[in-house]
């Protein structure tokens, strides 16, 4: 199957009441693990690349992989731009291949992200492309994202945001925070409620890698139908190539300690898949 976008796919799932796993991937054996986890449950599954990512390979690169991976499985396939960072690099994912995109500036003020927002969505608009923008601050550190404390998503202003901007889905701050948690979450669910209510598009979670899987659960219950993961494949990725290199330090072929890698990605992705609810509905 050739890449699909995540509008058809996120809608599914917002009727549905699941959600679908986008997954972060660096390199080729994560979108190996991604897409073939995604195969062994059916389902459809969300390849995504950030900022940062994209300055150590360039959007072409992961264009041609996600598309090889996807025609290989046949399932429904997505390649998203995570927190992107500026219009330019929206624009480039785009003409890339990219089949969705996030435009990224929920640093802004409210009306500067509503304007940027709006730039990106009637680009992607001429390739038939969704956007999914953020309203809120999602707290911590990942990648070139940065963020001080979450700063709550108002139900009241991400209906005019969406209205506004005419975005395809919208990325909700509740309480989550990228990479590793120092310590439990107070996460709002009852606010991902009002949200949904005040809304039409589906709506996303960022910052799910740690997040144990009655919170993820919950959150889909409530109305998430989306959810990203990055940091825990990439702790996955690595720490199977340290476990390889531990009992083999004299390998030296990288398909010996990366293969290892990509299978421990693969089983990653498929407990998180379950949890999303995802499994059987390609």
């Amino acid at each position: 199957m050739m890449l699909v976008t995540t509008k058809k796919m996120l809608n599914d799932a917002k009727n549905g009441g699941y959600a679908v796993g986008a997954f972060n991937a660096e390199n080729a054996e994560m979108v190996w693990g991604i897409v073939h986890a995604a195969e062994e449950l059916n389902a459809p599954v969300i390849i995504q690349t950030t900022s940062s990512t994209l300055k150590y390979f360039p959007p072409v690169y992961f264009v041609h992989m996600a598309k090889a991976a996807a025609e290989s499985t046949g399932m429904p396939v997505a390649l998203h731009l995570d927190h992107g960072a500026n219009f330019e690099l929206a624009e480039e994912c785009i003409d890339s291949g990219y089949t969705s995109v996030m435009i990224d500036g929920s640093a802004l003020p409210f009306e500067e992200n509503i304007r940027v927002t709006q730039k990106v969505r009637d680009y992607a608009d001429n390739f038939g492309i969704p956007v999914e923008s953020e309203l809120g601050k999602i707290g911590g550190k990942e990648d070139d994202t940065e963020s001080g404390e979450s700063q709550y998503t108002d139900p009241g202003q991400a209906a005019e945001f969406v209205n506004r901007t005419g975005i395809s889905s919208l990325a909700v701050a509740i309480g989550t925070a990228h990479g590793i948690y120092a310590k439990k979450p107070v996460l709002d669910f009852n606010r991902t409620t009002l949200i949904k209510k005040t809304v039409s598009v589906p709506l996303v979670m960022h910052g799910a890698s740690g997040l144990s899987d009655e919170a993820l659960r919950e959150g889909v219950e409530k109305g998430m139908n989306k959810i990203n993961f990055a940091t825990e494949l990439r702790i996955a990725f690595t720490a199977a190539i340290k476990a390889h290199m531990a009992e083999h330090p004299n390998d030296f072929d990288p398909k010996k300690y990366l293969g290892p890698a990509r299978i421990a990605v693969k089983e990653l992705v498929k407990a998180k898949i379950q949890v999303c609810g995802s499994a059987g509905k390609a």
